[in-house]
């Protein structure tokens, strides 16, 4: 199955160079480009993307605000990678909250950004330790308004869902769950699809985000995880 990108940037030799590594491959097909948030958001619109490659730092619309307009209020979407030049970007929290699927340094290697958009394509997510280390220290920063009232789709989550919902924000994958709790691999997989689904969540990113909003997990002083 051909996954469908378009490639977002301001600089077009970076467009130039990610289009010439993914027209080399034959799952992928390069469906567009832009230079700007709002192009983005009407490219998008008319080629229909499975996977969005979105700069972040842009002029008129910026990444984080085209990634809002895409994905606002919608339970479904194109998958959005946003491209940052520092791995300290200061827009990651607010991308996560708009509904990015993950990161990606402008310079990571041609192998890195093909898998990256698969897994991605795949409805998984690029969340890695260090990132949802980085969504604690926001929490700590900004913690949620206490008078915030948990969602209701909680309440139709079993204890056994719950519990992979907490291990999710910690940033485990589906094997690390596993491995943790004893499950079998493809139990934890379908457990956390209908984690998703009934909290109608594109991804494990969003999962991470809703449960740090709505109180399911908290994280202590020293940005570590307390349940």
């Amino acid at each position: 199955m051909t996954t469908r990108v378009l490639i977002v940037d301001d600089q077009s030799l970076v467009r130039a160079g990610f289009r010439m590594i993914l027209d080399a491959e034959p799952e992928i097909e390069v469906v567009g480009e832009a230079a700007d948030g709002l192009t983005a958001v009407l490219a998008a619109r008319e080629t229909e993307p499975d996977v969005i490659l979105m700069d972040v730092r842009m002029p008129n619309v910026d990444g984080l605000e085209a990634t809002r307009r895409l994905l606002d209020g919608k339970e479904s979407g194109p998958r959005i990678l946003i491209l940052t030049t520092f791995d300290l970007d200061e827009y990651v929290y607010e991308a996560l909250r708009a509904g990015a699927s993950g990161f990606l340094l402008e310079d990571t290697p041609p192998e890195q950004l093909v898998e990256a958009i698969h897994v991605v394509a795949r409805g998984e997510a690029l969340l890695s330790p260090g990132i949802t280390r980085r969504v604690i220290a926001e929490f700590v920063r900004h913690p949620p308004a206490a008078s915030r009232p948990t969602a209701s789709g909680v309440d139709d989550l079993t204890p056994e869902e719950l519990e992979a919902l907490r291990q999710i924000a910690r940033g485990l994958s589906n094997a690390e769950i596993a491995l943790e709790t004893g499950i079998d691999e493809e139990l934890v997989r379908a457990c956390t699809m209908q984690i998703l689904q009934k909290l109608r969540l594109r991804d494990r990113v969003q999962a991470v985000v809703y449960a740090y909003e709505h109180g399911i997990v908290h994280a202590g002083e020293n940005g570590e995880l307390a349940l």
